[in-house]
């Protein structure tokens, strides 16, 4: 009997083992063989070596990663692949393959990643995110209405009242740089979008500050669940779970603006104060419209909003910072600018939307500064929703693509001496110059997925350099004894990334130019 039990035992030792073996063999064999009937014998895209399991999670990295991959395309070409814990990353370095994939096949290519940092901070309610649907068209929809160009005309004496206010708080105080530029852009967004006109005391600015911080979560490499979802069921009272707190406290300020702000515009619209909003025009539109439920409806608004505000205030800021940078880094240009406007605009008034055409080189910066420091070096991340073969690579569905538009915006065949702030490249003869590309075609986005808002972006950024190049003069810092300090430029390592350091001395050129200010 115990000979039998031992050898009934040991049989079950040596069958267990034997049929994981066996299964893990076959699910193998099976997954080779799907892979190989998927990718009919192509090969994945080159990329370094990696780690197994782990890929190549120390090179995402790297402070400012976009030149790190520009690096990479240099070694082994415009398609480059980079697995990162199990997620198929493909880099695109060049304009051709981002045209290819992201424009000309953009019906396969306009998906997003679904992950975990997006639904911990709140911002699934920002339909930029979504997934590439059915459900993503009906806010583009509604987006979209409200800022072709013919419409984002009426919101132009909105961003002049802005950006005059600006001009202000910088007379006030100059030191609060940052904040006041972040201030003129929120203020112009939110009038826009819920028709709310903002002061310093209202209960809502602290919070629809904090939301625009949101953008911290999305910082490459940040928070370890970015590449590990499943720590995002780990509780926040858990050592070494701290992120669960961060995410809290972004979820809890995105849902709040999320909900309240429109409450506060339905409220406005009782008495007429909120009237020629977005956000009114919308809700006015809702019983209009059955092609959704009403809950969908108030979704999309509430979800529309928070997307205008959140993607208008925060790169516009960060473009702004980038102007003033420039300026005092460049200060030959900030001269022949103050030249061109004292020459267009004259001494008694302050430039207008309108002088556009008059202004080229207004016009040369503004699309400089856009190329010089773009605040999304990838854009918005894509994913494949489809098998695709190009150039003779498998790219499989569900690989994230980055392209990487700061590495098309400092290609030197295109742009010569790149790093250079050097406005004069898009012009000829003194106007602008249609065959040099232009950096908006990169710094808005690509495909279906390109930004809706970049009339309004581009008119407001217009405006704020030309009043404030009117009437101030934008110099390099001073340290304790009035010696000028030298600032480098420095881009932070962030989905919506900024200049690290924004210092410098802002002074009126004139006592007109002060009155100016002041009327």
């Amino acid at each position: 009997m115990e000979f039998r039990a031992a050898g009934s035992f040991i049989s079950q030792r040596t069958t267990v083992p034997l049929l994981v073996f066996t299964l893990t063999v076959f699910l193998y064999l099976r997954y080779r063989a799907s892979w190989h009937s998927r990718c009919r014998g192509l090969p994945l895209p080159p990329g370094p070596k990696c780690i197994p399991y782990i890929g190549n999670v120390s090179h995402m990295r790297k402070p400012e990663i976009w030149k790190a991959h520009r690096e990479l395309c240099e070694k082994y070409g415009d398609i480059v692949y980079v697995p990162v814990l199990g997620q198929r990353i493909m880099i695109l370095g060049s304009p051709r393959v981002i045209t290819d994939l992201l424009d000309k096949r953009s019906s396969v290519t306009s998906d997003r990643m679904q992950s975990a940092i997006i639904e911990l901070s709140g911002q699934d309610s920002n339909f930029a995110m979504y997934s590439y649907g059915r459900w993503w068209k009906l806010h583009r929809r509604a987006f979209w209405q409200h800022f072709l160009p013919a419409a984002s005309e009426k919101y132009l004496d909105i961003q002049k009242d802005a950006t005059r206010a600006f001009l202000q708080k910088l007379l006030a105080d100059p030191s609060r740089l940052c904040e006041h530029i972040r201030y003129t852009f929120r203020v112009g967004v939110v009038k826009v979008v819920y028709g709310i006109p903002e002061q310093d005391d209202h209960q809502y600015v602290a919070m629809m500050e904090k939301v625009l911080d949101v953008a911290e979560a999305f910082t490459p490499g940040r928070y370890l669940v970015e590449f590990m979802p499943f720590l995002r069921h780990i509780p926040a009272w858990v050592p070494g779970a701290g992120f669960q707190h961060d995410f809290a406290g972004w979820r809890n300020v995105t849902n709040w603006v999320r909900n309240n702000m429109v409450e506060k515009t339905r409220e406005g619209m009782v008495n007429g104060e909120t009237s020629q909003s977005i956000v009114a025009q919308l809700l006015e539109q809702m019983d209009e419209e059955d092609a959704v439920t009403t809950a969908d409806k108030q979704d999309i608004i509430k979800n529309v909003a928070l997307t205008a505000y959140e993607g208008g205030a925060e790169t516009t800021y960060s473009t702004l910072r980038s102007f003033f940078v420039a300026m005092v880094l460049n200060p030959d240009v900030q001269r022949k600018a103050q030249a061109e406007l004292d020459a267009v605009v004259g001494s008694n008034r302050l430039p207008e939307h309108n002088d556009l055409p008059n202004l080229p080189y207004i016009e040369a910066i503004h699309k400089e500064v856009l190329r010089w420091a773009p605040v999304l070096p990838f854009s918005l991340p894509h994913m494949t929703s489809e098998d695709i073969e190009y150039n003779g690579y498998f790219i499989p569905a569900g690989t994230l693509i980055l392209p990487n538009s700061w590495a098309c915006l400092h290609d030197p065949k295109t742009y010569p001496e790149p790093e250079r702030f050097m406005p004069e490249r898009f012009l000829r003869d003194g106007k602008l110059n249609p065959e040099v590309s232009d950096p908006a075609q990169f710094a808005f986005g690509y495909g279906r997925r390109v930004c809706p808002g970049r009339h309004f972006a581009d008119a407001s950024l217009f405006i704020n350099i030309a009043m404030v190049l009117h009437v101030f003069d934008i110099t390099p810092p001073l340290d304790e004894n009035g010696n000028p300090i030298q600032i480098e430029m420095h881009m932070a390592n962030r989905l919506v990334s900024h200049p690290m350091d924004v210092r410098c001395t802002i002074t009126p050129r004139s006592e007109k130019a002060r009155e100016l200010i002041l009327t």
